[in-house]
């Protein structure tokens, strides 16, 4: 049998960028890992990035976990809930912004786990903070991550776990813009949407406490009108409305609300006339139909914010958690209500 030889190329070191660029390995280190500690010259920089950049070099990521103690690796569990454009704008921002401080941000599908069990999955991975969107990992799933090396855990949703940071997004405050902007408006039987879609009711319970207790003490009803994100479950849903529905909608947010707008005018209910609808997000396209959507705006937590909150919990896996109440809410009156 006749033996083929084989040449593997060499993988270019951080020796062989150092000699490139006529400094030391302990520069190129400092250069490629932003070390902002070490003063060290533009042009120098300029310098390394140019010779790492012509030799193809990459830093090894096990090598600078081994020297740091500790990876560089942020998780980010894919949310079980479809995200929206106002989500997903804060999500770019955030993983740009950790990135800027030298994080490698990881998105895990973790379809089919949840809670504690999906927390040993994530761990797996040895990452050194996991941000954890919505509800549903406990102290004991925090105790895991902590355990396989995580030095931060920060959850963004609804409430706070023991252990780990959160970011509180009050949705009671959206349902309360809400309530209160219908009632002030003269309407009095106050309906809101209920998404049946998995995952949702963690954030449309409080959406709805807060349109109750807006409308605490009031003359106004509260009902509760479950929607699933189909044409026809807003077909049946509008099919009962002449006569006996809600003269006031709070839509849970701007995609349910211009479902159920445009299952209401097929049925020949006049939007504000017969029941004035309000949804939530503000997106663009609500501003697009005709009645032009009211919505409640709301301002999400900055990606850079919560990235430095990353950063120091890294630095500091001894320190207190850190809870901030986020997501700021307004009203924005159209013509829809």
């Amino acid at each position: 049998m006749r033996s083929v030889m084989v040449q593997i190329p060499n993988t270019p070191t951080s020796a062989d960028v150092a000699r490139l660029a006529g400094v030391s390995r302990a520069t190129v280190s400092y250069v490629l890992n932003n070390t902002s500690a070490v003063r060290i010259s533009e042009a120098t920089r300029r310098r390394v990035r140019e010779a790492a950049q012509e030799l193809g070099y990459v830093p090894h990521a096990a090598a600078r976990s081994l020297r740091a103690g500790h990876s560089r690796l942020v998780l980010m569990p894919a949310p079980a809930i479809p995200v929206g454009h106002l989500y997903g704008r804060f999500l770019n921002e955030l993983q740009w912004a950790l990135g800027r401080l030298d994080y490698t941000v990881v998105q895990y599908g973790s379809v089919g786990l949840q809670g504690d069990e999906a927390a040993r999955a994530w761990a797996e991975l040895r990452p050194v903070a996991v941000l954890v969107p919505g509800a549903g990992l406990g102290p004991e799933g925090v105790a895991v991550l902590k355990r396989s090396g995580a030095r931060a855990v920060v959850t963004v949703g609804p409430g706070r776990v023991e252990g780990a940071h959160a970011l509180l997004m009050d949705h009671d405050a959206v349902g309360h813009c809400a309530g209160a902007h219908l009632y002030a408006r003269g309407r009095r039987r106050i309906g809101v949407v209920m998404p049946q879609e998995p995952g949702l009711v963690d954030y449309a319970l409080p959406r709805l406490a807060g349109v109750r207790e807006a409308l605490r003490g009031t003359d106004a009803t509260v009902t509760e009108l479950p929607l699933a994100y189909t044409e026809e479950s807003a077909a049946e849903l509008a099919a009962r409305w002449p006569g006996s529905g809600p003269d006031g909608v709070f839509g849970y947010n701007d995609e349910y609300a211009m479902l159920l707008m445009r299952a209401l005018q097929d049925e020949g209910v006049r939007v504000p006339e017969d029941v004035a609808l309000i949804g939530a997000d503000d997106l663009m396209l609500g501003r697009l139909l005709r009645p032009r959507l009211s919505t409640v705006r709301i301002e999400l937590p900055s990606g850079r914010d919560l990235a430095e909150l990353v950063d120091r919990a890294v630095r500091d896996p001894g320190g207190e958690p850190e809870v901030h109440a986020v997501l700021a809410a307004s009203v924005v009156r159209r013509e829809s209500s």
